[in-house]
């Protein structure tokens, strides 16, 4: 396993802003840890797709479909509950504090009255004010920092990054993974550069498989989202044991806004949305949930 890691990275490209990423973190960190007990919990949660490149010089990829929401959604909550997100996202897929806005066309939030000036459209005023005012005050109190992702390369080096930024911080982070990761990937060295010819018939295309990053980070606490209909409980099961971490976080697609199943070394847990409450989420109960179990864990680590 640690040899297909260490191939995978050494065979990816450089990861672009290496520099100011790192400066980044390192600075977020150091914020919100400072001496532990007066610092904040760190969590890192991932959020969207992965894409694999079929050209180094990139114009096809095969894409890992997810919109992001449950990420955005848990991120809120996490900032909400005093935690610091390292938010690791999937460029295009939904944001923290903007999954009440519209997304086809944003611009229906707007007007423009006068010709001069631009104002918020009046329905869609109090959801703008909220988005801005949520978005401003975390990124402004140093809780929230956003870092994109687009081809699986991105992903892993930089959740890599951020594992050996988080190592220090010990039992006070988090690693809730919410990105659906390709499970293969076309090797780097082998891409041809410039875009494959169409008319060079049928084409073949050999896949490596992606090495599993979960038990290189299973230090710390941290989520697997699972969706998958039939096999769902048996599968989460395997994954929690395999990897050893401390939970996985299943759910079917069909349900997957209305219930999720938290399946830990304590038992199952079935966590729901609040059907009395149409704002309500299911993330709402879900990271509340996770949150004690994290304050559980920390407790047993120092005791």
């Amino acid at each position: 396993m640690e040899d297909e890691i260490s191939s995978f990275f050494e065979s990816s490209p450089p990861l672009k802003n290496m520099k100011e990423t790192t400066e980044n973190l390192n600075h977020f960190i150091e914020l919100n840890s400072s001496g532990f007990s007066g610092g904040r919990r760190i969590v890192c949660v991932t959020s969207g797709g992965t894409t694999v490149p079929l050209e180094q010089r990139c114009v096809r990829y095969i894409d890992n479909f997810s919109s992001g929401n449950r990420g955005a959604a848990s991120t809120e909550n996490f900032v909400k509950a005093g935690y610091a997100v390292i938010f690791l996202y999937r460029r295009g897929t939904f944001q923290p504090y903007c999954r009440s806005l519209p997304d086809d066309p944003f611009l229906e939030c707007f007007e423009f009255p006068d010709k001069t000036n631009i104002q918020v459209h009046k329905s869609h005023l109090e959801a703008v004010k909220m988005a801005v005012m949520d978005q401003q005050a975390a990124v402004a109190e140093g809780r929230l920092l956003k870092l994109p992702f687009s081809t699986i390369y991105e992903y892993l080096q930089m959740l890599r990054l951020i594992a050996m930024v988080l190592k220090d911080v010990g039992p006070y982070s988090m690693f809730y993974l919410a990105a659906a990761v390709s499970d293969f990937y076309v090797p780097w060295d082998s891409m041809t550069e410039h875009k494959i010819e169409s008319g060079s018939g049928p084409l073949d295309i050999r896949l490596a498989q992606v090495p599993k990053m979960l038990s290189i980070l299973r230090s710390n606490g941290f989520l697997h989202i699972i969706q998958d209909s039939k096999i769902l409980i048996e599968k989460a099961t395997k994954a929690l044991r395999k990897y050893k971490v401390h939970a996985v976080v299943a759910n079917e697609l069909s349900t997957r806004k209305e219930e999720v199943v938290v399946v830990s070394s304590s038992g199952n847990v079935v966590v729901r949305r609040e059907w009395d409450k149409p704002e309500s989420i299911v993330e709402d109960n879900l990271i509340r949930l996770i949150v004690d179990r994290h304050s559980t864990y920390i407790k047993e680590y120092h005791s």
